[in-house]
């Protein structure tokens, strides 16, 4: 077998081309040491990035995630109070204004508005006698005593109506007053149907028997506890008992 071994002139053994290729071929395909770089240098285990399926391989370049649209506060809320109308709508709850709206007809706003509108029973309300044993007797004394009567008696009774031709009608309900600063003058004010948005009548007289029974404030809409303290007075004042008549 003949040697194989290359010689050169000098007698040297020359290195095989093997040899001296080799060197050059590891460093082509060698990753450089200042950075990690892939090869294309095949391997058993790694598959082709391009051909794997990105949901398999973690390997795969993903696209990056789009970060979530930001709403206004404004927007935010708005559509907040449209999930929460919506799933009470869905779940079939009503809030306390949404029911008295679904009662009534009227809108939430609406219903509200209205109650806040709810104003306490007013004096008129009360029952008959009630009104007028508490509220029009000491208005009415304050409102004579204020025009110069000193002496002013009232009473509050249930008894016939002292007028000729009378004397067989039910008795009724009337507020008496007299005074004896000059001779005695009385008046009534009566209320037959014991209500005071009822009928009503007046009469007076200077020491003697009435003869005539007067309709009292027939023309009002509504009789109010101003309004049936004035309109004593007034007539009373007509007749040029107060003051300095």
């Amino acid at each position: 077998m003949a040697d194989q071994t290359n010689h050169n002139q000098a007698g040297e053994v020359a290195p095989s081309t093997v040899d001296n290729q080799a060197p050059s071929v590891a460093e082509e395909h060698a990753p450089s040491t200042d950075s990690p770089e892939a090869t294309d240098i095949p391997t058993a285990n790694a598959p082709d990035p391009k051909a794997a399926n990105p949901e398999d391989n973690p390997n795969t370049a993903k696209p990056a995630a789009v970060p979530p649209k930001r709403e206004k506060p404004a927007a935010a809320a708005k559509a907040a109070g449209g999930e929460k109308a919506a799933a009470a709508a869905a779940t079939g709850e009503k809030t306390a204004g949404g029911e008295k709206a679904a009662a009534t007809g009227e809108k939430p706003a609406a219903a509200a508005k209205a109650a806040k509108k709810e104003k306490a029973p007013s004096v008129e309300d009360k029952p008959f006698v009630e009104f007028i044993e508490q509220d029009y007797l000491p208005a009415l004394q304050k409102a004579i005593a204020q025009q110069g009567v000193q002496d002013l008696q009232v009473s509050f009774a249930k008894q016939k109506v002292p007028i000729t031709g009378f004397e067989s009608a039910e008795e009724c309900w009337q507020i008496i007053g007299s005074w004896t600063e000059i001779g005695l003058r009385q008046f009534n004010l009566y209320f037959p149907e014991e209500d005071i948005q009822g009928k009503k009548g007046f009469s007076c007289n200077e020491g003697k028997k009435p003869s005539t029974l007067e309709s009292f404030l027939i023309d009002e809409r509504r009789i109010t506890l101003d309004l049936l303290v004035y309109g004593l007075v007034q007539r009373l004042d007509g007749q040029k008992w107060l003051g300095i008549n």
